[in-house]
């Protein structure tokens, strides 16, 4: 899987699309409780994601593959990956 987008959402959940087209969410707060993750528990920390493509990383350090992602991420339905986009602001992956 290769991440295309990440949105931060509310109550630690990830909104995230693949370059395949294919959309989900991925809830972090079960990671919230190890100490890499701790810091996210801060709103602003948690909207300081970056896309690496095939990882998400946080500035504090915190990451999660695409692997982990994709394993525990509640898929979307194609026809409303659009209608279930928690926000406008995107995190792209580098070209």
């Amino acid at each position: 899987m290769n991440i295309a987008e990440i949105i931060p959402g509310e109550n630690h959940v990830l909104y995230i699309k693949t370059n395949a087209g294919k959309a989900g969410l991925f809830d972090v707060t079960p990671f919230l409780e190890s100490e890499a993750f701790a810091p996210l528990k801060d709103r602003q920390e948690f909207e300081r994601i970056h896309n690496g493509g095939y990882f998400i990383e946080w500035e504090c350090g915190a990451d999660l593959s695409a692997d982990t992602i994709e394993a525990r991420w509640t898929p979307l339905a194609e026809d409303s990956c659009q209608q279930d986009n928690p926000s406008n602001a995107r995190k792209q992956a580098p070209n």
